[in-house]
């Protein structure tokens, strides 16, 4: 261990450890709700800096929770999913549509191999029953 100018054993340098990428932090309705009831319970001055400063959070956050809080108390303050909103009309119309694009395809593909199996009994002299397929019977 080396020492000080003093002469007494130096603390050991912590070690730092840089992140690469900082993780967002997510705070559960049931946290967001103890801090609310703590702040609104301070009756000090000084009181909520030191809270926020202990937990690490800012007071933008606070007002934030508490307009959360007046939407309704744990669906409010659920953490919600960032990004797009998406409309689940417009998910199933795309889903229906590459669906439909799908079995037009096959569609296709089946009228080529009717017409195909059609030209070979031709040629062959086979007679061809033909059925319409929306003929019931």
């Amino acid at each position: 261990m080396s020492q000080d100018t003093n002469g007494r054993a130096a603390e050991p340098m912590p070690e730092t450890e840089v992140v690469v990428k900082a993780k967002r932090r997510q705070y559960t309705a049931e946290y967001k709700l103890r801090i609310l009831r703590e702040i609104a319970a301070s009756k000090g001055s000084g009181e909520v800096g030191a809270l926020l400063r202990r937990e690490g959070l800012y007071s933008s956050l606070i007002s934030k929770w508490r307009q959360q809080r007046e939407r309704g108390s744990l669906e409010g303050l659920s953490p919600q999913k960032r990004g797009p909103k998406t409309d689940p009309r417009a998910s199933e119309l795309a889903r229906l549509q590459r669906e439909n694009e799908r079995l037009r395809e096959r569609l296709k593909q089946a009228e080529l191999i009717i017409d195909v199996q059609k030209k070979v009994a031709q040629m062959l002299g086979v007679p061809i029953e033909e059925t319409r397929l929306d003929d019931p019977g």
